[in-house]
């Protein structure tokens, strides 16, 4: 294939990742954009082996082999609840791929690289190098192989910040003198271990965040090998990708009303022990309801907005959520979906899983418009959110939550609350929604405990129409 249609299937390819980020951005057309973004991927890749001769073809077909067998089952089988841990995956195996091919083409061009090679390569090999252990660390969070909380210790900044300046500095002793091959493998592993420690130190309540900032380091080290291998569509895709990541984790940053610095260095979620949480639960009680007490209730509403947070994700109780809103909605109830920027484990989790149980777009609603409506809404019903509804946000300036807009729930006329128990969230911080005189805890399995309130309001019977 000539240099000519290769360029223009490059520009063709960059055209649809630039129009799957549009699509995406809305609830409606990221299906869409979803395709877009595959489709353009796969002219990328086949219009550059088309443009270069394969020296290994066995190679080359092996590893694609390898990787059709493992990731196909992950795409089928991976539940909704375990795409955070998806993602944060593909965040490791990506930023591994472009940090091991930095290193290749370093020692391939050895004796004769040049000054700017070396310098770019040994950045993007050590953001490429802490992101993949950051995002294994954040795998083993969120899929609670080990404890969600942040692992704090006196210096901690220090020690990570130290380990990340000895890493640049060896990345400029290596741009200076390019043949000190024994330089690269020192430089890695100190990047290997600042991913480690940066990310251990981050409590579960941020892996959101996390996630985007990690996706942000993984484009940027793309699109700098790309600058390297002198391929167009490289640079532009990690661009975006990079570019992307950055905006998202400034919004998710913005939703919790926190800085990247506190984010990556706050150490939120140590400051409340499980003494001092077991304990302030002793003291206060609350309100336990039955799901046919909350239909008793619904009987006389109006209005319903339902809070989905990661504990629907996890009881898989999104299909039983609409199921519910059906109900609800035959009997001239209004139901709408209250969407916080950062409830569940990543971005946009919550409207995956409900778009999978076929919940229509027009009745997400995100904060800022909802909030208003909740002084007016007859019952609020949340299913696993905690955080984002958490009332001390507001009025404790001692809790990590302090400051974060969340979901103006406790303002509604009734507030249901579906939940295990009165655990507290990934922050650790005990939620004071559960206290409040209009709470009704309704404690069970998500799905178990909605499946009988549908049931109840089944054998209820009965429409009525909008007054």
């Amino acid at each position: 294939m000539t240099e000519l249609p290769v360029e223009y299937l490059y520009i063709l390819s960059i055209v649809l990742f630039i129009l799957s980020l549009r699509w995406m951005s809305e609830v409606k057309t990221s299906r869409l954009g979803n395709w877009s973004a595959t489709a353009g991927m796969a002219i990328a890749i086949l219009s550059t082996l088309a443009a270069f001769q394969i020296q290994r073809t066995d190679l080359l077909v092996g590893a694609t082999l390898v990787g059709t067998v493992l990731g196909t089952p992950i795409a089928l089988k991976v539940p909704m609840t375990a795409v955070p841990q998806r993602t944060a995956m593909s965040h490791a195996f990506g930023s591994l791929a472009v940090a091991l091919v930095g290193a290749a083409e370093y020692y391939q061009d050895l004796p004769d690289i040049d000054l700017f090679t070396v310098s770019v390569l040994s950045a993007e090999m050590i953001l490429g190098f802490l992101t993949f252990t950051g995002s294994c660390v954040a795998f083993a969070k969120l899929q609670g192989l080990i404890p969600g909380r942040p692992f704090v210790y006196r210096g901690r900044n220090l020690v990570s910040l130290s380990t990340l300046g000895a890493a640049v500095a060896l990345g400029v002793y290596l741009a200076l003198n390019p043949t000190q091959e024994f330089v690269l493998p020192i430089m890695a592993g100190l990047a290997l271990l600042f991913g480690l420690l940066l990310v251990l130190a981050i409590g579960g309540a941020d892996m959101p965040t996390v996630i985007a900032i990690l996706n942000s380091y993984a484009g940027i080290s793309a699109a700098a090998l790309g600058f390297v291998l002198d391929n167009k569509v490289l640079i532009v895709a990690g661009a975006l990708d990079g570019s992307s990541g950055f905006i998202l984790a400034v919004i998710m940053s913005s939703a919790m009303n926190r800085s990247f610095a506190n984010v990556l260095f706050g150490g939120v979620g140590s400051r409340i022990t499980a003494g001092s949480t077991s304990t302030a639960q002793a003291a206060r009680s609350v309100q336990a309801y039955t799901p046919e007490d909350v239909a008793t209730v619904l009987e006389d509403a109006r209005s319903v907005i339902v809070v989905p947070g990661y504990g629907m994700a996890v009881a898989q109780a999104q299909h039983v959520v609409k199921e519910l809103a059906d109900v609800l909605q035959r009997r001239g109830i209004d139901v709408k979906y209250a969407i916080h920027p950062v409830a569940g484990r990543m971005p946009g989790h919550m409207n995956v899983v409900l778009a999978d149980a076929q919940v229509p777009y027009e009745e997400l609603w995100e904060m800022d418009r909802i909030n208003p409506l909740f002084p007016e809404t007859d019952v609020a019903i949340v299913v696993g959110a905690n955080d984002v509804t958490n009332p001390a946000a507001r009025t404790k300036a001692d809790s990590p939550l302090y400051g974060m807009p969340i979901l103006d729930v406790d303002k509604a006329k009734t507030v249901v609350f579906i939940k295990r128990s009165t655990r507290p969230g990934f922050s650790g911080v005990d939620n004071e929604l559960f206290y409040l005189p209009n709470t009704m805890m309704v404690f069970g399995d998500a799905k178990e405990m909605l499946t009988e309130l549908v049931a109840s309001l089944k054998r209820r019977g009965g429409s009525r129409q909008k007054g």
